[in-house]
C-alpha cells in the first residue's frame, strides 16, 4: 500500500476534518428514496444484502436485543417475508451478506453476530443457512429453519468491535472489518472453508486508513467493494484479477452518499444497477431504503 494514498485518503476519510464532502459523481448517482419500512418490527437496521433466489427483494435484520430473525422486503422497503434462526440467539447482529457456500450450486444468507462496542467478546459467530426462496411473495410469510451453520471465530490479535463483513464470491473466503480503531481499521480473513465444529482464528490481513466502519457489501461477480462508514461511502473496482487484499490496497473512490439518521447497511443491487442503504429508526420515524443508481 502507497504511503501517499494513505496520507491522502486517511485526511479524506477523517469525519470530522472538514464539513465539505468531495463525492465522485462519475460512477453512481446520488440516493433516491424508493419507500419507507413498512414493518414496525423493522426498526434498528444493521445489515442489507440483496436475495439470489429472490429476484428484487433483499435481506435486512436488526441490531442488538431483537430476535434472531431476518426480513425480507422488496425494493419499495416493503416487507414481504420474516425467517426465523432456530437454536440462536442475536446478541450483536451487525451485517448480513448472500453468496456462496459448501453446495454450489445453491446460494447461502450469512449473518454476522460480530458486534462488540466494548471489545469484551473473545468469540464471534457468522451463522450461515440456505438462502430460502418463496414461490409466493404476496403476502406476509413467517417461517424457522432449523438448520443453521455456526461458524465460531476469534480475532487474531484479541477482541475488537466488528460490523461489517463480506463474503468473496469468488474464493469463498470471509473478510471482516473492525470499527472502533483510532487511525485505521484491521481486516481480518477467515479461509474457505469454515469449519463448523472447530473454533477458527480471523487472520489479520491488512489496515486501512478508514475510522467507524458499520457496512460492507461485494458484487455478486466480486469485482466492486463498498465500505461504509456514518459519512462516506468507498468503492473499489477491479481492473484485472486482483485479490480481495489487493484491490483493497488501491485508493478508493468517495462516493454519493445521502446521510442518514444512523446509517448501518449498504448492498449492491442484485442486478449491478447501483446500491442501496439504509437507516435505523430515528426519533420513531420510519427509515427510507434509498436506491443509488450506476452511471457507469
Amino acid at each position: 500500500m502507497k504511503n501517499t494514498w494513505i496520507i491522502a485518503v486517511f485526511i479524506l476519510l477523517m469525519p470530522m476534518c472538514s464539513t465539505k464532502k468531495k463525492f465522485d459523481r462519475s460512477y453512481f448517482a446520488m440516493g433516491v428514496r424508493q419507500g419507507a419500512i413498512d414493518n414496525p418490527e423493522i426498526n434498528e437496521a444493521s445489515g442489507l444484502a440483496s436475495s439470489m433466489g429472490n429476484p428484487g427483494m433483499l435481506w435486512t435484520h436488526n441490531d442488538s436485543g431483537d430476535e434472531a430473525r431476518i426480513f425480507l422486503i422488496d425494493e419499495k422497503a416493503g416487507s414481504r417475508a420474516v425467517v426465523w434462526l432456530d437454536g440462536v440467539i442475536n446478541r450483536d447482529w451487525e451485517d448480513i451478506s448472500v453468496g456462496p457456500g459448501p453446495v454450489d450450486s445453491l446460494s447461502y444468507v450469512y449473518v454476522g453476530e460480530i458486534g462488540d462496542n466494548r471489545s469484551v467478546h473473545e468469540y464471534k459467530y457468522i451463522y450461515r443457512i440456505r438462502e430460502p426462496v418463496f414461490a409466493d411473495l404476496s403476502s406476509g410469510l413467517d417461517t424457522t429453519l432449523n438448520t443453521v451453520d455456526s461458524i465460531k471465530f476469534s480475532l487474531e490479535g484479541g477482541p475488537r468491535d466488528t460490523e461489517a463483513f463480506i463474503v468473496d464470491p469468488k474464493t469463498r473466503d470471509i473478510y471482516i472489518f473492525s470499527k472502533n480503531e483510532k487511525r485505521q481499521i484491521r481486516v481480518f480473513r477467515l479461509p474457505y472453508p469454515q469449519s463448523t465444529t472447530e473454533i477458527l482464528t480471523a487472520e489479520y490481513v491488512m489496515s486501512l486508513p478508514i475510522v467507524k466502519v458499520n457496512a460492507a457489501d461485494i458484487s455478486p461477480d466480486g469485482n466492486e467493494i463498498l465500505i461504509k462508514n456514518y459519512t462516506n461511502v468507498f468503492y473499489w473496482r477491479k481492473k484485472g484479477n486482483e485479490s480481495i487484499q489487493e484491490l483493497l490496497g488501491k485508493e478508493p473512490a468517495s462516493l454519493p452518499y445521502t446521510t442518514e439518521p444512523q446509517g448501518e447497511a449498504i448492498a449492491f443491487d442484485r442486478d449491478g444497477k447501483g446500491y442501496y442503504t439504509l437507516s435505523e429508526e430515528n426519533n420513531k420515524k420510519k427509515p427510507y431504503l434509498l436506491f443509488y443508481e450506476r452511471k457507469k
